[in-house]
């Protein structure tokens, strides 16, 4: 735990007591601040109570007297499309608002710190997709290189739930919009943006937003190095903002898809190839494409990002390619679950929104594609253009037929359930096919959450796989 440093006697107010506002309680508690909570949920409310913090109706703007801050769980909306009542009231008292990012930040650096050879550094990722996959890929190749790691934030564990730092450790922070818009502090010693596409737009009032919201990690603090993705123009725009001159090597330009020989600093992917250069002069490369793990040009993308990540903390390439080969792919993100008779079945639950899904399409050749659920922002024309490699879609969802509707050039058959999806799409994919899930919408209107989504595909992939063929 990282005890929260800065609010010694004082009274914190925690919004929230999901996973975050948990973490956050205790962190504060540790650091000796006194916790007054709210829950919006009875559940909550409940859980809170018998953890012993005392409830406080935080809606109420009478109940901030005497309260130093407010810190608010990254669910809660703080100002589009409408800031929550307990954020107005916040405001109307005069007390900060915060969240356990800001927290983190002020609170990791200790003392302690004075005594160790190599200064803990902080690596903070953030992008609309392959956030999750760069984040633990860093973590496992520094692992893999024995080097002390971290891994927290929007992937696993809470970031005032980790150890406090060792010697040299290197801590791997992933941070959503919603992180990274609030927090107070934000001064990561290495900050990557992977990419950028359309996603939480209500959240953000909008793609400007929501750019601004990503763009805080960079702004805030300034990093020691910045490893931006430029195949978008906001991230051309960042690079540019952030480069003191063509011989910057401060900004490190990644890409997938573009030659980027003349960048002061560049890892980039073409035809399943990762090139590294610095000031004209090619110093490493990795054929990409054996390493299972990696699927597609999405995930070079993210092999990019994690290889730039990794030279700078001073890695060489041949150990970083060693440690590439062993990593298995995250749960629920190109994850292959199953294989028979030369039929993979591949779960993309993350693949929730039309990007990320576009990204999966292009990473195989011929796809049975199960998709559909609650539909996001924008509807699906962005993707009608990767469709070329899908034999067929097996639309899931309460919205299946609208769904379906929308790819009028692409064989669809409406099938509503995941159970019926696939062993529709099982039993009619031939050899060389893929039965991929990349629903391109949210899980919502049948789960939970997309890991929910993904466990239900498995498990139903399971069944199909143990049943003979006919």
């Amino acid at each position: 735990m990282i005890p929260v440093r800065g609010y010694d006697g004082a009274t914190v107010a925690v919004l929230g007591m999901g996973r975050s506002g948990r973490a956050t309680a205790a962190a504060l508690q540790a650091g000796g601040a006194s916790v007054v909570v709210w829950d919006d949920g009875q559940n909550g409310r409940d859980a809170a109570d018998e953890a012993g913090y005392a409830l406080r109706d935080l809606t109420q703007a009478s109940s901030y007297a005497g309260v130093a801050a407010l810190i608010v769980s990254p669910g809660i909306p703080h100002l589009y499309p409408i800031p929550h009542p307990a954020i107005v009231a916040a405001w109307v008292a005069g007390v900060p608002v915060d969240n356990d990012i800001g927290l983190f930040f002020r609170s990791f650096a200790t003392d302690d710190w004075d005594g160790f050879e190599t200064t803990p550094r902080i690596v903070a990722v953030t992008g609309s997709n392959g956030k999750s996959t760069t984040s633990a890929l860093i973590h496992h190749i520094l692992v893999e290189n024995g080097r002390p790691a971290q891994l927290a934030g929007n992937i696993g564990r809470g970031v005032l739930d980790i150890d406090q730092a060792h010697d040299g450790e290197v801590i791997v922070l992933e941070l959503s919009s919603y992180q990274t818009d609030l927090a107070r502090a934000l001064t990561p010693d290495i900050a990557v943006l992977t990419n950028l596409s359309p996603d939480h737009l209500d959240r953000h009032a909008g793609p400007g937003g929501y750019f601004a919201a990503k763009r805080r990690l960079f702004a805030e603090g300034g990093p020691d190095r910045a490893i931006i993705g430029i195949d978008e123009n906001e991230g051309r725009y960042l690079a540019n903002q952030l480069s003191e001159g063509a011989g910057d090597d401060r900004v490190l330009l990644v890409s997938s898809g573009q030659k980027l020989t003349e960048a002061a600093w560049s890892v980039f992917a073409r035809k399943g190839f990762l090139s590294e250069y610095r000031h004209g002069r090619q110093v490493g490369t990795i054929d990409l494409r054996p390493i299972a793990g990696l699927p597609g040009a999405h995930n070079h993308q993210n092999a990019c990002a994690a290889y730039a990540v990794c030279r700078t903390l001073g890695l060489g390439p041949r150990a970083i390619e060693a440690a590439m080969q062993s990593y298995p792919g995250l749960p629920h993100r190109s994850q292959i679950v199953g294989e028979r008779d030369g039929v993979r079945f591949v779960n993309d639950s993350k693949a929730t929104n039309v990007d990320s899904a576009a990204k999966a399409l292009q990473a195989f050749s011929r796809i049975r594609w199960i998709c559909g659920g609650l539909q996001k922002e924008g509807g699906l024309d962005n993707l009608l253009p990767h469709l070329s490699n899908v034999a067929k879609a097996y639309v899931i969802g309460r919205e299946a037929e609208h769904f379906a509707r929308q790819l009028s050039a692409t064989q669809a058959e409406v099938c509503t359930t995941m159970a019926r999806a696939v062993a529709l799409a099982a039993a009619e994919a031939e050899p060389g096919d893929v039965v991929l899930l990349a629903p391109a919408a949210a899980s919502f209107d049948q789960y939970d959450n997309f890991e929910q989504r993904g466990d239900d595909f498995m498990a139903c992939v399971a069944e199909a796989l143990s049943t003979p063929l006919a």
